[in-house]
């Protein structure tokens, strides 16, 4: 096994090669989520996102992280509520859209206001709406902590994961190895949402 270890520093503290780093992160698959809010006026703002997992059934609550330089952070940083799409297999361009820096992420419709007056994606595996319970600020990102208040399961089907730097799709059960040539269907490749 290839190792990067560097010299360790006067606190014991190795140096991480930050090429290695994001080498080895992209190796971790993950689901790819949609995050939404709105600011004062009700104008949505969003992001996609693959560092989003649950924290905890008692009570219910979720995390996801985002990069402090993102357009839409300030919104989210006064916001006291977002809500989070989980993406289907054949959502890759949603995912890459509001992975850009475009301006107008919601232009091309799809997503519908909720009961409770969050804005999710129409054909979401699921969702879920929360409230801020905490946050954390962590290097570049900040860890946003949600009290789950609804989940909306409005169908099935199979998600779109990211892994490797691209989108692909899970399969089936008559899918070759995973180490075989050719395993799985991915999908273009882009930078880490």
């Amino acid at each position: 096994m290839r190792s990067t270890d560097s010299t360790i520093s006067d606190n014991g503290v190795r140096p991480v090669d930050p090429a290695a780093y994001r080498e080895a992160m992209a190796r971790f698959p993950t689901g790819v989520t949609i995050v939404t809010t709105h600011d004062e006026d009700g104008t949505p703002y969003g992001f996609t996102a693959s560092s989003f997992c649950s924290v905890s059934l008692d009570p219910p609550l979720v995390l996801v992280c985002l990069d402090r330089s993102a357009n839409s952070f300030p919104v989210f940083q006064r916001s006291r509520h977002f809500a989070v799409s989980f993406l289907r297999a054949h959502h890759v361009d949603l995912a890459k859209r509001f992975a850009s820096k475009s301006p107008d992420k919601f232009g091309a419709g799809g997503f519908v206001r909720t009961d409770g007056g969050a804005t999710v994606l129409r054909e979401a595996l699921a969702a879920v709406e929360c409230v801020i319970d905490s946050r954390h600020v962590a290097g570049d990102h900040v860890i946003m902590v949600g009290g789950v208040q609804r989940v909306l399961l409005p169908g099935e089907g199979s998600p779109v994961v990211y892994f490797d730097r691209g989108f692909r799709a899970l399969c089936g059960g008559d899918c070759p190895h995973p180490a075989e040539p050719g395993a799985g269907r991915p999908a273009d490749g882009a930078s880490r949402p």
